[in-house]
């Protein structure tokens, strides 16, 4: 049954994904036209579309995001866990950005959100934990410098091996390549 469970969420995740791979890029049509060439908003800093880092928090490890288009994008982690007896954690999310909602002088301050899965692995016998996760949060992505930091709080359901609500998130920085 968890073996189900597990590889229903993975699979439409999965697809979920390739689907909006395929969509046509969204430009925003209020940016200056020489802002709309790049990813991330129009952001000329992060034409490459690929950020890679570190998140503090649950999970604790490494962070990467790929952005899908001006305002969608991917992201995971995998790393240590502060619950009891878990050896191991990751998390993949599906963001959406509105990058007019918090209008800075300098760089950029998007509001994310999203939806994604969780697994921990467990030892001592324990049985491994899946869920969905609903992040919500904020990003700020400087203007001379191919780097952003973020801060996320991410409400969790545990599906299995019981349904229960859980609390992840954490704050960190991404250098995009």
């Amino acid at each position: 049954m968890k073996k189900t469970i597990i590889s229903a969420v993975v699979l439409a995740g999965l697809c979920g994904v390739a689907a909006l791979a395929d969509e046509t890029p969204m430009v925003n049509t209020n940016a200056p036209a020489a802002a709309t060439t790049g990813g991330a908003g129009g952001n000329s800093n992060y034409d490459r579309k690929l950020g890679v880092g570190i998140i503090l928090g649950e999970p604790t490890g490494g962070s990467v995001k790929y952005w899908l288009s001006d305002t969608l994008a991917v992201d995971g982690a995998a790393g240590w866990s502060s619950h009891d007896k878990t050896d191991f954690y990751v998390h993949g999310d599906v963001l959406w950005h509105n990058f007019e909602l918090i209008p800075v002088p300098q760089g950029r301050l998007p509001v994310y959100f999203g939806v994604g899965g969780l697994v921990r692995f467990r030892d001592d016998h324990q049985d491994n934990q899946a869920g969905v996760r609903v992040p919500v949060g904020l990003s700020y992505m400087f203007d001379h410098a191919p780097v952003d930091i973020f801060v996320e709080i991410a409400p969790a359901v545990i599906v299995t091996p019981d349904l229960r609500g859980d609390l992840t998130g954490g704050i960190g920085i991404r250098f995009w390549f």
